[in-house]
């Protein structure tokens, strides 16, 4: 196996020419990075699932962008808009849910508009700084929503967390698992269990590799077995990543996320929700508006090449599920930490921007 420092990990890097995405279907047996020069091939890295996690989508949404915009020839704004707004409608086809997805097309949308009396020239220019700018924004992002989410946290808790929401599915630390790494920083001994994340495994296959190559102490259990362990007195807390934030606190993340949560809290265990302030979608009211991905039948019937089931069952195979906001103890973003009511804090959150956590009692800095 090809092993590769966690710290140097990058899922997504830009050289100006080539996109190189960290393959996370090959994880975890193989690292491999992918060579995309062309939009079509970043547009099937995110449906495929090469690329995921909802700002490292939204990362090489971004460049992808780029790669498809130089097909685009273009003698002024207009036509390169028009070609604009093509390449950006078709990566936002690639998958529903992850709200990164359009949060970074439209802020690269917004910044054509706002350099619009440049050259097409300096137009391309401009898309790659933001783009670069929207990278090194995530990896600032998630090491405060680390830091925050350290505040909730003490040295020797055990931590259960589902799907992966860790560096690789970030510019670097991750949402969910900021916290852990930190903790790592300080010397601290924080304990993760990891859910298996059926159908696709990115609990198994993700987060307990780059837990591993971090040196953390990680124990893998399949999803079915998270009752018994919080039985057992085993999780202190529950903490996940997310792909969408509704209006009122409801949180879309990877299908299993509702029944932990249901979980933690018939266990009296704190569920908390690691989300960046670009995964709040405030455009959508509720959990009930969140477009739920729906994906093809032989993820479980013949997941990763065997078959597991009769080639002729019928298949229902969500991507996600909705985790309603009365389940979630608090909602970490790099702004600061909030709490119910989340019709009301998370509007407060967005009106403070970086003044978080002053002038009211619901948002924690």
């Amino acid at each position: 196996m090809i092993r590769i420092a966690t710290e140097q990990i990058q899922s997504v890097s830009f050289d100006g020419e080539t996109l190189y995405i960290l393959d996370q279907t090959q994880l975890p047996a193989v690292t491999q990075y992918l060579r995309i020069t062309r939009i079509e091939q970043c547009w099937q890295a995110i449906k495929e699932l090469k690329v995921r996690g909802a700002p490292a989508i939204g990362i090489a949404a971004a460049y992808g962008l780029l790669l498809g915009l130089k097909d685009v020839a273009a003698d002024g704004f207009d036509d390169f808009y028009q070609g604009f707004q093509e390449k950006s409608e078709y990566l936002a086809s690639s998958r529903p849910t992850a709200v990164n997805l359009f949060w970074a097309l439209n802020r690269m949308h917004a910044r054509l508009i706002a350099e619009k009396e440049h050259s097409v020239e300096a137009l391309r220019a401009k898309l790659l700084q933001e783009a670069h700018a929207i990278r090194a924004e995530d990896e600032a992002v998630c090491r405060s929503i680390g830091m925050h989410g350290l505040t909730l946290l003490h040295d020797g808790m055990t931590l259960l967390t589902h799907c992966n929401a860790g560096a690789i599915a970030t510019a670097k630390y991750g949402t969910a698992l900021a916290p852990v790494y930190l903790a790592k920083e300080r010397g601290w001994n924080l304990k993760v269990i990891a859910d298996e994340t059926r159908p696709l495994l990115q609990g198994s296959r993700l987060t307990a590799w780059e837990l591993t190559e971090a040196g953390i102490d990680v124990t893998l259990i399949t999803d079915s077995m998270a009752a018994y362990v919080m039985s057992k007195g085993w999780v202190d807390a529950v903490i996940v990543g997310c792909d969408r934030v509704a209006a009122n606190g409801d949180v879309a993340n990877k299908i299993g996320t509702y029944g932990v949560a249901l979980l933690a809290k018939a266990h009296c265990i704190p569920f908390y929700v690691a989300a960046p302030m670009s995964t709040i979608d405030m455009d959508t009211a509720s959990g009930d508006a969140i477009p739920i991905e729906e994906r093809e039948a032989g993820e479980i019937t013949n997941g990763f090449g065997v078959h597991t089931a009769p080639p002729e069952v019928k298949v229902f195979n969500p991507a996600f599920d909705v985790t309603p906001n009365e389940l979630i103890s608090a909602i970490i973003t790099e702004q600061g930490i909030v709490r119910q009511p989340y019709n009301e804090t998370l509007i407060e959150l967005f009106k403070q921007g970086g003044n978080s956590g002053e002038g009211t009692r619901h948002v924690e800095s």
